[in-house]
C-alpha cells in the first residue's frame, strides 16, 4: 500500500491545532484540582510516552506508522504529541474527581484505552496517522492500557504522600 502524504496546511494541522488549544484550554480551566507540580507530572507524563512509544513502533524496524504529513519527524509531529499531555491530565483528573475505587479502575481504564482508540480513529480520518505494514487502529488498544495503568500509580503515589 502506498501511502500519499499531503504537504499543504489542511485538515490535518487543523486538527491539532483544534484539539491542542482545547486541551490546554480545558486543562487550564480545570487545574485547579491537583498542585502545578502534580498537573504537570500527569501533563508531561502522557507527552513523553507518547513520544516513546510512537518512536518506538514507528521507525524502523517496525515502522508501522507515520504521523502526519511524511515519515520525518516534523514540528508539527511534536505539537501532535504535546495533545496528549491534555488526555492524561484529563484521565487522573476524572478519576480523581469520581473517586474511582481501586476495584473499578481496570473498568475506568479500558474505557479511557477505548476513548483514547476512538480518538485515535478519528485523528487517522483526518491525516495525522497513517498505518503501514500490516497496523490496524485495534493494535493500539493494549498499547493504550500499558500507558494509562502508570497514570494511576503517579496519580496514588502523589496521593500518598499528600504533597
Amino acid at each position: 500500500m502506498t501511502i500519499i502524504y499531503d504537504r499543504s496546511f489542511n485538515l490535518n494541522e487543523i486538527f491539532i491545532i483544534v484539539q491542542l488549544l482545547l486541551g490546554f484550554t480545558l486543562v487550564w480551566k480545570f487545574r485547579k484540582r491537583f498542585t502545578i507540580k502534580e498537573l504537570l507530572v500527569y501533563f508531561l507524563y502522557n507527552i513523553y510516552m507518547g513520544i516513546l512509544i510512537d518512536h518506538s513502533i514507528s521507525i524502523p524496524p517496525c515502522d508501522f506508522y507515520d504521523v502526519n504529513d511524511s515519515s520525518a519527524y516534523e514540528f508539527m509531529d511534536f505539537l501532535t504529541y504535546c495533545s496528549f499531555g491534555a488526555y492524561g491530565y484529563f484521565f487522573i483528573y476524572f478519576y480523581d474527581y469520581f473517586k474511582i475505587k481501586i476495584s473499578f479502575t481496570p473498568v475506568y481504564i479500558i474505557i479511557w484505552a477505548t476513548i483514547s482508540v476512538s480518538v485515535e480513529f478519528i485523528a487517522q480520518k483526518f491525516g495525522v496517522f497513517h498505518y503501514k505494514n500490516g497496523y490496524q487502529i485495534f493494535y493500539s488498544f493494549p498499547i493504550y492500557l500499558l500507558v494509562l495503568l502508570p497514570n494511576i500509580l503517579i496519580y496514588k503515589s502523589f496521593k500518598s504522600k499528600k504533597l
